[in-house]
């Protein structure tokens, strides 16, 4: 007598159906349409033909290329968030907050602060070795107004920026464009005292000119707001020119290193070659920065008899 809970003499003459390949617990009358491996409902994605199974859809993927920008930074789905431009905004407003509580002011606030007296641009200083006024410099701002100017701008600009390069080429251009404004502080006007992120934001505007001029849409728009703002640096007394021109012109150096070289080098689709030649364009740049800024240091260093 057989019992048939046991499930003996009963099921003899079922007819035998295939197990999950990942489940073998699992009985399934389905089939992954790439592979025909039997798999559960659990196993099995929706493609764009029948269903696949969750090892030939990973497989799929690997065999897809990644889309990229122009700079060759990974194109998502949905927009990323630009965390290094709101990164970058976060320090310059914290350098503003440490200055407004050392000076008690918030409109006079490089008076009486020991931040701002650290860092500086002072071409003279920086000579006699206190080189963190070269990057320093860009975190301050004299006053409330300079601040939310050059915030508003970096935030406009610097998310499209980031957007294209990504966020690592994106910082390195953002540096690079506060060292050559440095660099044409230094070699152009040693006597005043400057501060401001206005010589990256220049950078940035010079870093979408030429992504605009790649993906060949029209630069009209950001040329006018670059003509606009030169003519303001030079006709409004105040205003750093040199520390403008600088950061602009670094900045359309480092993003053309990233965009352009690897092309004219022959890279052509090779992912990492492009990769390496654009990192090297912009380590070339930024070392010709500072190049530049370390011959004014011994130039100024002998005019003070050091």
């Amino acid at each position: 007598m057989t019992n048939p809970g046991w499930g003996g003499a009963a099921n003899e003459g079922a007819p035998f159906q295939p197990r999950c390949v990942r489940h073998p617990d699992r009985p399934t009358g389905l089939a992954c349409t790439r592979c025909g491996r039997p798999s559960c409902p659990d196993c099995l994605r929706e493609a764009s033909v029948g269903y696949q199974c969750v090892d030939c859809v990973a497989a799929g993927r690997k065999d897809v290329r990644q889309a990229r920008t122009v700079a060759g930074a990974p194109l998502q789905s949905q927009r990323a968030q630009p965390y290094a431009t709101y990164t970058l905004m976060g320090l310059n407003v914290l350098a503003f907050l440490v200055t407004v509580a050392q000076s008690r002011s918030i409109m006079d606030n490089h008076r009486g602060s020991s931040l701002f007296e650290a860092w500086a641009l002072f071409s003279p200083y920086v000579a006699l070795g206190e080189w963190v006024r070269v990057v320093g410099s860009g975190f301050l701002h004299f006053g409330l107004m300079h601040l939310a100017v050059n915030m508003f701008a970096l935030y406009i600009f610097g998310r499209d920026v980031e957007f294209v390069l990504g966020r690592a080429r994106f910082a390195a251009v953002y540096v690079i464009s506060i060292l050559g404004g440095s660099a044409a502080v230094m070699a152009f006007d040693t006597i005043s005292v400057t501060a401001g992120a206005s010589g990256a934001v220049f950078g940035l505007l010079g870093a979408e000119l030429l992504i605009l001029l790649k993906m060949r849409r029209s630069p009209t728009p950001i040329i006018a707001i670059i003509v606009l703002n030169v003519v303001i640096s030079v006709t409004i007394p105040g205003i750093s020119f040199w520390g403008h021109l600088g950061g602009l012109l670094a900045g359309a150096a480092a993003t053309a290193g990233l965009l352009y070289v690897p092309g004219w080098l022959g890279a052509g689709n090779q992912r990492d070659k492009v990769v390496t030649i654009g990192w090297s364009s912009l380590a070339i740049v930024g070392l010709v920065t500072l190049g530049l800024i370390g011959v004014r240091i011994v130039q100024l260093r002998d005019q003070m008899g050091l």
